[in-house]
């Protein structure tokens, strides 16, 4: 069986210089190899095809068969990385927190640890008579969350 670290290396090496991002890397116990890259602007096919001649180039036919597919982050599908949040910040995102709560809102700041999301709630104020739409922050922690994902408007 190929083994991941392998995969993931050259992915690595052909990465180095660019502004493309390494997103996943999955190896089946069939030798069925998907890697997924991401940039800022989005991925150009012709890169996906070079990056996939690059590793096959590195890897022997000989010694194990497999099948490898490249591509990109798919759109509307769950952030992976810190640097896919870090992309979409001033972006609408789809949330959904470990306790099963679903949040829509602009992705507004990240770091490491945590994220923070801007969402409209309705809230009644202090000498006001009826609620009305007001901005609010929220921070989650990686862990808190099930996925964050971009939505997609139309």
């Amino acid at each position: 069986m190929i083994e991941k670290s392998v995969v993931e290396k050259l992915v690595e090496e052909w990465l180095e210089g660019k502004d493309y991002f390494l997103v996943d890397v999955s190896v089946t116990p069939d030798d069925r190899i998907v890697v997924e890259i991401d940039h800022a602007e989005g991925v150009w096919i012709e890169d996906c095809v070079e990056l996939s001649r690059f590793i096959e180039s590195h890897l022997s036919r000989e010694e194990e068969d497999y099948e490898l597919e490249v591509g990109s982050a798919g759109i509307g599908q769950p952030f992976k990385v810190l640097r896919q949040y870090q992309n979409h910040v001033g972006k609408e995102v789809e949330v959904l927190t470990v306790d099963g709560k679903k949040l829509r809102g602009v992705l507004s700041a990240v770091n490491e640890e945590q994220f923070e999301i801007t969402v409209s709630v309705k809230k009644k104020l202090e000498g006001e008579k009826r609620p009305r739409m007001v901005e609010e922050t929220m921070a989650f922690r990686y862990t808190e969350v099930k996925y964050t994902k971009y939505l997609i408007k139309f």
